[in-house]
């Protein structure tokens, strides 16, 4: 390539937006960055300006940009063989697989690769209908299960709502039992025991014969990093038993040492059915889900078939990828570092709240962590709603803007700033990152009412 072939910034802005589509978005108002490189925790902009990566991608790159391990076993995977049919197999497929039923506790111990999460969640979904026999499934209103209909469908995040018309058909949602009208003033155990008998009652509505399973997240993420009360997960997971329903833990977003542990369901104290997989898997290096399944379901298709499957069903070069990634995670302990610079990065925020008298709550589970904006210090009330109109999110903006302006990239979403950096990052790269969100709340400290 010569100096002439290379594209400026301006041009690659430019013909990104008038030849391909982004995501979620009106087109005519994407603004994207342009990336030359990333490394550790840092992306470069064509021109050399660095940015501080709070979000991991999209809470995704857990291992950090860059690792040249990762391209190595991805080149000697490539060397070796770049695609087989799912009928084939590989030594990358026989290790990878067997280094996750390591890593699963309980008995999952079989993987079914897919491309995605959200292609992890719709197997799932279809693997739940087949071993049950039943058709409904059960996820929550204040939860993300991907972009597909059927990921859409069981999820209940806003942006699903222009599909609304397209939905699939036997989805139930719950909602979250922290915002049942009148529970506000009650103990924590009383809070408990009726937000259980709630999901009893839904169980006995929608016919208890009816549902295959329930899908949860692990660890909420995209919805505000919202928490389960302390053994809610776990008395789910016991009505699923007493029923006969299964339980599917999405752990796309909460998986892979995000939360401080392997899987987000582990701080819960629980062992799914079924866990869906993608971005930690391969620190989204390359495209992979991955749906784990126990052996219990999975000695259903010992003689019957199993009626899933994808054309890059177990390919070798992201499977190598996968492996990789997971083997940084134990060598570079990077778990164990996500339990320690999640409790840093807890006690700096408290430090913070007194020159910001706009920061709400910190809700954080290893280094997936998000923060409230606060509107009125009084009643709470944050700066944007749930699922905020446009005219609501004017000092949302103003704050996006800032973070960007000064070098940081995460997602300020309605009333919250999420702060998940790969889980790599050191004491001074929090404190950087910090010092941003800092001087851009700011803003919403002069917006206090």
């Amino acid at each position: 390539m010569t100096k002439e072939d290379i594209l400026s910034k301006e041009q690659i802005i430019a013909d990104s937006k008038e030849f391909s589509l982004f995501s979620w978005s009106a087109q005519a108002s994407v603004n994207p960055i342009a990336i030359e490189r990333a490394e550790g925790v840092y992306l470069y902009e064509y021109g050399g300006k660095r940015i501080i990566d709070f979000s991991s991608g999209l809470m995704s790159v857990n291992i950090g940009h860059g690792d040249q391990r990762v391209t190595d076993a991805v080149v000697e995977q490539m060397q070796k063989v770049s695609f087989v049919t799912p009928s084939c197999t590989t030594e990358i497929r026989a290790r990878l697989s067997r280094k996750l039923a390591e890593i699963c506790p309980g008995d999952l111990n079989k993987a079914f690769y897919t491309l995605c999460g959200t292609s992890s969640i719709d197997n799932a979904i279809k693997l739940a209908r087949l071993y049950t026999g039943r058709h409904k499934i059960i996820g929550r209103y204040r939860a993300f299960h991907g972009g597909s209909i059927g990921g859409m469908t069981v999820g209940g995040d806003p942006r699903k709502l222009a599909n609304d018309s397209q939905q699939m058909p036997n989805a139930v949602h719950l909602d979250d039992p922290y915002y049942f009208f009148g529970m506000k003033n009650l103990d924590e155990a009383t809070k408990l025991s009726l937000s259980l008998e709630y999901v009893e009652r839904v169980i006995h509505l929608e016919g208890k014969t009816n549902i295959a399973a329930f899908i949860f997240e692990g660890e909420s993420g995209s919805s505000g990093c919202l928490k389960y009360p302390k053994g809610y997960l776990k008395g789910v997971k016991a009505l699923c038993e007493k029923y006969g329903i299964l339980f599917v833990a999405d752990e796309v977003m909460s998986g892979f040492g995000r939360t401080g542990k392997w899987f987000g369901f582990e701080n819960h104290g629980i062992v799914p059915d079924m866990v869906c997989m993608a971005k930690g898997l391969t620190a989204s290096y390359l495209p992979l889900g991955c749906l784990m399944v126990s052996d219990k379901i999975a000695e259903k298709f010992e003689n019957t078939p199993m009626m899933i499957g994808l054309t890059y069903n177990g390919h070798p070069v992201a499977l190598a990828a996968a492996l990789a990634v997971i083997n940084i995670y134990e060598s570079d302990r990077l778990i164990e570092n996500t339990r320690e610079m999640g409790a840093y990065l807890e006690s700096r925020i408290e430090e913070m709240r007194s020159q910001h008298p706009s920061m709400g709550t910190f809700r954080n589970t290893g280094l997936l962590g998000c923060l409230d904006i606060l509107k009125n210090k009084t009643t709470g009330e944050l700066i944007a709603p749930y699922n905020a109109a446009a005219d609501d999110l004017k000092v949302t903006n103003q704050i996006a803007a800032k973070v960007r302006e000064l070098g940081l990239y995460t997602f300020v979403r309605w009333g919250y700033i999420f702060i998940a950096p790969p889980l790599c990052v050191t004491k001074d790269q929090i404190d950087e990152g910090l010092a941003i969100i800092g001087e851009a709340l700011r803003i919403s400290d002069a917006a206090l009412v």
